[in-house]
């Protein structure tokens, strides 16, 4: 048995997972906890064989505040000298230096005025995003039909595990499965709940029956009283329940979809149709039974 969700209840269907246009295969995401994530990995060599079975490596690049540390340490000058560069930098996500000082005016200032900040940045400009160090991804493992060597370069890390010398990208572009064992903490927390409520309660909880409307609940989320609770925690999610006023679990997985990059844009126009201020159009009758959810 590998799961009791019920994937009809929720649209599920596996062939919604297979889109005759995309030509790579569906990824393969398995949520596991996360002190026992090495045990699946151990389970999954000995069923394919070690020679089949390898983690994939990934690169660390060198990003605009890092760059500018490392260069500053190899020109000699001090750790509060670099790190008073790099936070000049704006809290963006893969924010390049030539952007950075186009909306930083500290360190637009601090380039035109400054003549050994100046050849530091010049510097960092020819290094950023060149390859800084290599690592284990954090879930992927490869798996394949006959063994890995036979099909791409491999490496044997200090702890004896085979990592793949390809990034992610390339290991798909083989045609190989790659497969995602994510470690949850959050899932140890819950498995470690029910053995203690069970050790001094002496109460046994199915989590299958756990009801998914139940209005004290939702009113605790809905109180912004999330912390702890599985992608409902941060500072924007909290604002974010309580603005929206869940219902649902449906409501929860809305949120949780919505709140990314790219559909954030889109909360704003969510919350007021969910709250009857702005009217639900449909471009045709047909779309409504997919798009009502």
């Amino acid at each position: 048995e590998i799961s009791n969700v019920d994937p009809l209840r929720y649209g599920l269907i596996f062939e919604r997972f297979l889109n005759p246009d995309r030509v790579s295969p569906p990824d393969i995401d398995i949520d596991f906890a996360d002190d026992r994530r090495e045990e699946v990995i151990e389970y999954v060599r000995e069923k394919y064989g070690r020679d089949s079975v390898a983690q994939i490596i990934t690169f660390g690049t060198m990003g605009a505040k890092s760059v500018i540390r490392d260069v500053a340490r190899v020109m000699g000058l001090s750790f509060g000298e670099g790190d008073r560069l790099a936070k000049m930098v704006p809290a963006e996500l893969k924010i390049t230096l030539k952007n950075a000082i186009r909306k930083s005016p500290d360190l637009k200032e601090a380039y035109d005025n400054e003549e050994v900040t100046r050849e530091l940045i010049d510097t960092a400009f020819v290094l950023e995003d060149l390859t800084r160090n290599s690592s284990v991804h954090a879930a992927g493992v490869v798996i394949g039909a006959e063994p890995l060597v036979n099909i791409l370069p491999l490496k044997k890390d200090e702890d004896g595990a085979i990592t793949t010398q390809y990034p992610m990208g390339p290991v798909e572009d083989l045609g190989l499965l790659k497969m995602d064992f994510l470690g949850l903490k959050t899932l140890t927390v819950i498995r470690n709940t029910c053995e203690m409520v069970k050790q001094w309660r002496d109460i046994e909880i199915d989590l299958d029956r756990v009801p998914t409307d139940d209005a004290k609940t939702y009113d605790q989320l809905n109180s912004g009283h999330t912390v702890g609770v599985f992608q409902l925690e941060s500072g924007g999610m909290r604002d974010l329940c309580r603005k929206f006023k869940l219902g649902s679990i449906e409501h929860i997985t809305a949120l949780v979809a919505l709140y990314r990059p790219g559909p954030m844009d889109l909360i704003p126009d969510f919350i007021r149709r969910r709250h009857g201020e702005v009217e639900i159009n449909y471009p045709h009758p047909l779309l409504e039974p997919i798009a009502k959810e």
